[in-house]
């Protein structure tokens, strides 16, 4: 039973259309509107190539949202979902992966389980760099799975470290047979990572799931790429698979200097007596202080 401080989710409004939303529901059981579906983006395969980026803050992701980003992933780690949360609500109604980490799963059940949570907290589906048999797990629980081929980083030991893949006849054929068990198991899209570029463009012709790239070229579906890397929040190197659009380390660090440059002065001042001035202190009314002195210097005897 709700109570009236928990009233139900609101049905969308009917009008969603004519600011380019979606209604629809969450598997969690929520009200939403979004800016896609799952059916839209894969009716949209092969016609357009869209937009993804990462977050890593709700500043992040509600401007990503602002600007027109397509779609959005968020690192989801099920034993500590706050953050994910937080930037979840920041875009209410952006399309958003929740990637889950390698490591947070150790069996198909878990796998299962986790993703509902993600759904509980208003995912539009999950991410995975779990092999087919999680994903056929997850799949089959009505849960929408994006799987990960090519260069996938926390396994890059078993290709070579951090290196492009794809690039030999006999690694071309790995991902592309990955790609296929991915889709036999049930996944709906495939983020692909640094393979040669037009390896993927073809690839993407043959499959039916959405292809995401990141650093694979433009013949994906979807071109993703981080937000930090987008918006420079580091110092260089930066990956070669990457563009700069902002050089917010760069601001970052002049604000910095600032916040020193402020604290240094304000030091100064106190020590040379400039701080606080007149205008910074509240004036005793006249003859309070005499008062006061004569109250508690001379007056003992009561």
């Amino acid at each position: 039973m709700n109570s009236d401080a928990n009233p139900p989710n609101a049905l969308p409004p009917r009008d969603a259309h004519k600011r380019g939303l979606h209604r629809t529901m969450t598997l969690g059981g929520a009200y939403a509107t979004r800016n896609h579906t799952i059916k839209h983006l894969q009716d949209l395969k092969g016609k357009a190539v869209l937009t993804e980026t990462m977050p890593f803050t709700t500043r992040e992701a509600a401007a990503a949202e602002e600007a027109g980003i397509d779609t959005l992933k968020v690192k989801f780690d099920p034993a500590d979902p706050a953050s994910a949360l937080a930037i979840r609500n920041a875009a209410p109604h952006t399309f958003m992966t929740f990637c889950i980490g390698l490591t947070k799963i150790a069996t198909a059940a878990e796998a299962v389980r986790a993703g509902y949570d993600a759904m509980e907290l208003g995912a539009d589906g999950i991410m995975c760099q779990w092999g087919p048999e999680f994903i056929r797990a997850v799949s089959d629980a009505g849960i929408p799975v994006e799987a990960h081929a090519g260069l996938v980083p926390r396994l890059s030991t078993w290709t070579g470290g951090l290196r492009a893949v794809g690039k030999t006849i006999e690694e071309a054929m790995w991902v592309y047979e990955q790609i296929q068990s991915f889709e036999e198991a049930g996944a709906w899209a495939v983020e692909v990572e640094v393979v040669p570029a037009e390896l993927l463009a073809q690839i993407s012709k043959r499959t039916r799931l959405v292809t995401s790239s990141i650093g694979a070229g433009s013949g994906g579906d979807i071109q993703f790429m981080f937000a930090e890397d987008i918006l420079g929040n580091h110092a260089p190197p930066y990956p070669r698979h990457t563009k700069q659009y902002r050089n917010l380390f760069k601001m970052e660090q002049a604000m910095q200097a600032e916040r020193v440059g402020g604290f240094r002065d304000y030091i100064d001042d106190v020590k040379s007596g400039q701080f606080p001035g007149p205008e910074h202190v509240v004036k005793a009314p006249e003859g309070l202080i005499d008062q006061f002195l004569a109250a508690v210097d001379g007056g003992g005897d009561k």
